[in-house]
């Protein structure tokens, strides 16, 4: 396992509700994998404690095998190899202009100057952003702010990317292009976890889904296992992808037709759903 989190609890001063309880989750290596749950379930949380920002209050967060490590300079290596990448770039951008925040990072690593500039003009062109590279960042699109925040991340090179609802505040457009580039990144080796509330999404794009209510987590698995205790996720308001809800209504009209044979609709069902599984 890459990235595992064991019995590792956290509750933020002055509230009496721990974000995470006990949670046990292991991410594999190589996959595409999606979190969901509810607002305030500890999705944000999770990932904090991921990349070093937080450090537990019970239990242990091992990367590649060991417990992280909190001083300066294994957090410094540790950022290299786990990229987080916020739901608001806002949060993310700290420098006046495009170029200078992809090199930002970088810099403090003491590289060579080479290797910085080599490591920049190559996030600038695989991101699209070689006419930005002088903008002030604050004169940017919410959209062209999400593009410079993940390629502030994968200049770094990580591991693995974390990413916290990215196509929040996005367009149909924009989130289509977002998900071409994921796609890119994750053939070239880096596993992907993405926090999210599009189930859509999640069924189409993931390898493998984490449920997480109150801080815990409750269900695991491929999308077609995870999607298929669907009692479970309407009890904790999350629902199904659409092609299920549509399939169900599709089977209710068809069984009041005489002819309709139950056991004859189900390979066609598997045939719809496998076709909204993308490669």
């Amino acid at each position: 396992m890459l990235l595992e989190f064991e019995h590792v609890s956290y509750t933020y001063t002055g509230s009496f509700q721990p974000a995470l309880q006990g949670l046990t989750l292991r991410i594999p290596a190589g996959k595409r994998c999606a979190l969901i749950g509810q607002n305030g379930c500890g999705k944000t949380t999770l990932f904090l404690l991921a990349n070093g920002l937080y450090k537990p209050q019970q239990g242990v967060v091992r990367w590649q095998g060991n417990p992280l490590q909190y001083d300066r300079t294994s957090l410094m290596a540790l950022r290299q190899q786990i990229g987080l990448v916020f739901q608001d770039p806002e949060q993310q951008l700290v420098a006046s202009t495009v170029e200078e925040d992809i090199s930002y990072g970088l810099c403090n690593l003491g590289l060579p100057e080479a290797e910085i500039a080599q490591r920049v003009r190559e996030a600038i062109a695989a991101f699209g952003l070689t006419e930005l590279v002088n903008r002030p960042v604050h004169h940017l699109s919410l959209g062209q702010k999400k593009r410079v925040s993940l390629a502030d991340v994968m200049v770094m090179q990580p591991e693995l990317l974390l990413l916290d609802e990215p196509t929040a505040y996005l367009d149909r457009l924009h989130t289509r292009d977002l998900m071409v580039k994921l796609k890119q990144i994750w053939s070239t080796g880096t596993t992907i976890l993405m926090a999210t509330h599009d189930l859509d999404l999640v069924y189409s794009w993931a390898d493998w889904v984490f449920v997480v209510d109150r801080g815990q987590l409750v269900l695991e698995g491929t999308p077609q296992d995870v999607f298929a205790h669907r009692e479970l996720l309407e009890k904790l308001h999350l629902g199904v992808p659409q092609v299920f809800e549509v399939l169900d209504r599709v089977a209710d009209a068809l069984a009041d037709d005489t002819h309709f044979q139950a056991m004859a609709f189900q390979p066609l069902q598997q045939r719809i759903l496998n076709a909204f599984r993308r490669d």
